[in-house]
This record gives C-alpha cells, structure tokens and sequence, in this order.
C-alpha cells in the first residue's frame, strides 16, 4: 500500500485485506482509543497543536497520559532549534523536519521579574536549560511551555569562574545538568541530578599526565559579553548581543564515559572527562596569528569543531573532527567556497550546534545575519530563510538544539 497526506490510498492487488475490512470507507472513529494514541503519536509535534481542534474526541486524546506514553515509544523525532534572540522574552524555533519557522508560546515562568532576563544556555532531549542573571537555574520544555526552577547551586561555587553548561538527557527522561568551573589549572564540576532533584558534591579534575599542551591561564574578564575573535581569544564586545554561548560546550556519551567539552580562552578545545575525573587540552587547529572564528558541536555522540577561516582574501568554513589515534584534526566537511566567499572581511562570528548528521550554523557579524544547515555526511550546505514575524525579519545570534516531545518532563 502507498500513504500519501497520512491517508491510505486504495490497496494493491497484491495483497489481499482481511474480510470484514473496507478500507475505502475505513475511518480512524472505529479505532480504539489505545490504538487512535498510538497512531496519533506518529504525527509531526507540529501537528500536536491542532489535534484538539479536530473533535473533542481527539482533544481528549491530547490530553491523556496514555497518550504521551505512546508518544515516548516514538524513537526520534527530526530536531527542533530554539533561537536566540536579544530581547530573550519570546520562543521561536525552527522546525528542521517542515523547514519553517514557529513562535512557541513563551513560559510564564520565565516572565517573571526574577527570570525575565534569563538566556538559554543548553538543551538535550526534549528541554532546554536557563540560567538567570542570579546564576540559578531553569528547566523548560518548550512544546508543551512546562518550566521549573531547580535548586539553588551552593554559594561556594558562583565564586569561581564557569565555563561550561551542558545537559544530558537520559531514555527514562531523567537528566543530568553538568557546570564545570574553576581556574583553567584547577578544574572541578558539578551535577544537578533530576532524578535525586539535587546537587551533587562538587568533584576535581586532575590534569592528564599524557597531555603537553599549555594552558591560557590568563582569563579574568568574567563579567564581559564574550564572543570568540577571529584569532581564536575571548574578547568582550557589543557585537554579540546575547551571552549564551559564552558558556558554549558539548557532552558526549561513549564506550561508558562522559566528556565535556568547552572553548579555553585562547579557542583551543578543553576536555573534562567525568567518568575518569581528568581533563585535557586538544591542540590548535591553526595558530594564533590566523584569522578564525570556532565553536564546538556534538554529532551523534562525537565531538566536531566548526571553523570559520580566512585565506587568501576569500574565507572557508569547514567542519572538523578529531582522531584520538594520531592526535591529528581531519576535516570531514567544507562550504562550497561559492558560499563561504561571502564572509570574508566581515568579521563574522560563528554560533553552531548539531543533531544527529545536521549542524545548524549562525553567521553573525555587524553586516549580515545568515543561518546555514550542513548535513555532515553528504556535505550539502543550505541557507535558511530568513525568520520573519510581524513583517520583521529578525536576527539571531545562535541556536540550541532539542527534540519536540510533549513528554518530556521537566
């Protein structure tokens, strides 16, 4: 059989339908309720929206927990992206499976006078994480707009300087926030465990003895809003309106092992390996004196950088990849240079994040706002439309990725 629209078309002659059955005249009213939810779940999430204007029946079924019970069975939906905006006070993503753009109703938590102003800083799952201008924090899932506030982390630890925020999202939807902190010498991390609902002690991480490159201990401009130059340093600046991604970081999860991986000062790629409790510095990608701009994403488990270089009066945005076996960066993927052409001298800063083959990418600079998806393994490169509400276009200075799954529970 053929399904066309979600509608099963008229059947082959090739197989034969059981008696009783008219599939021309078949309607989704003489199902179950257990097997319309099952059915239902298969839809878009975009489409969740609409099903309780369908009949009350449907309605009904939205609103079930059998229903997001048959929802989790589903095993991957195409990744939504928040965006990140200045104004910080509406929800908007793109949808990579219709390729469009949505507004999501904004949580009423996060309205708040005491979290108005709070920026998105990591997403895993089905949720993204907040953190407010008080260094607490909030859990939200932006389909279905449900948000708490977790437990205040310990004083002690808003003392020292943080770099990396990162959540991971487990199968029986308990999660883990990691904050790694310290001096770049005397590295620690600490976890918030939602199924325990609090935080645990705080743990060091000691230098791998195997590890010779030299650390940028020099990075005491804390408060600043941070964007990374196009020689690879932190620097503050108006240019980027938001600070999210100056806590820009990844985990992974392989053979049994957590790592996180976040920006030094200098742009070079740190690594925090929490099953072991060490962590590591990877070598540069180019020297100091060239012109770049880098983030760290993560792809299906693996840490990739992406890379916006200048050449020879032309520019060049590739996707890296790291072989732990030669201790040598490969490059995996580039930007037809038709495309990437046009960044040169701009000084454009790149925001990325992946999800599963794709890497959303950011392109910000005082000039232009563009936002390019790359699939990994074709290397096909496509450049987005742009967002327009109220007849506005509008700029975004970086994006996080997550799964649309009302089931999500925060």
């Amino acid at each position: 059989m053929e399904e066309a629209n979600g509608c099963i078309s008229r059947p082959s002659r090739k197989r034969k339908l059981p008696q009783g059955i008219d599939m021309l005249n078949f309607s989704l009213d003489e199902l179950t309720d257990d097997l319309l939810e099952r059915v239902l779940s298969w839809l878009p999430t975009s489409m969740f929206f609409r099903l309780g204007s369908v009949c009350k029946r449907w309605k009904s079924v939205a609103a079930s927990e059998s229903f997001k019970l048959a929802c989790s069975r589903i095993p991957s939906r195409e990744p939504w992206f928040f965006m990140v905006d200045p104004s910080l006070n509406q929800s908007v993503v793109f949808d990579s499976a219709e390729r469009s753009w949505k507004k999501l109703n904004h949580p009423p938590l996060l309205s708040n006078n005491c979290n108005r102003d709070s920026i998105p800083v990591a997403a895993a799952g089905g949720l993204v994480c907040f953190r407010n201008t008080s260094g607490d924090y909030l859990v939200c899932n932006p389909v279905t707009g449900s948000c708490r506030e977790l437990p205040p982390v310990n004083v002690d630890s808003l003392d020292q300087p943080l770099h990396a925020i990162a959540v991971n999202a487990y199968s029986n939807y308990s999660y883990k926030l990691v904050l790694v902190s310290g001096e770049l010498s005397k590295l620690s991390f600490k976890v918030y465990n939602s199924s325990a609902d609090c935080w645990e002690e705080e743990i060091m991480l000691r230098r791998k003895t195997n590890d010779c490159a030299e650390l940028d201990l020099n990075d005491d401009n804390e408060d600043a809003v941070y964007f990374l130059s196009k020689a690879g340093n932190v620097v503050a600046t108006n240019m980027q309106k938001s600070p999210s991604k100056q806590f820009s970081s990844v985990i992974t999860l392989k053979d049994g092992e957590e790592i996180v991986y976040f920006l030094s000062s200098s742009g070079t790629v740190v690594a925090c390996n929490l099953t072991q409790k060490h962590f590591s510095e990877y070598p540069r990608l180019l020297p100091v004196f060239f012109e770049y701009s880098i983030d760290v994403v993560e792809c299906k488990g693996e840490m990739l950088v992406v890379m916006l270089s200048e050449f020879f009066e032309s520019a060049s945005l590739r996707v890296w990849r790291f072989d732990e076996k030669t201790k040598t960066w490969n490059q995996i993927a580039s930007m037809p240079p038709a495309m990437s052409h046009e960044f040169y001298g701009k000084k454009v800063d790149v925001n990325c994040v992946g999800a599963g083959d794709q890497i959303f990418i950011c392109l910000s600079s005082v000039e232009l706002c563009s936002y390019v998806l790359c699939d990994i393994v074709s290397n096909e490169w496509v450049e987005l439309p742009k967002c327009c509400m109220k007849g506005e276009a509008m700029d975004f200075m970086s994006a996080f990725s997550f799964e649309p799954r009302i089931e999500a529970c925060v």
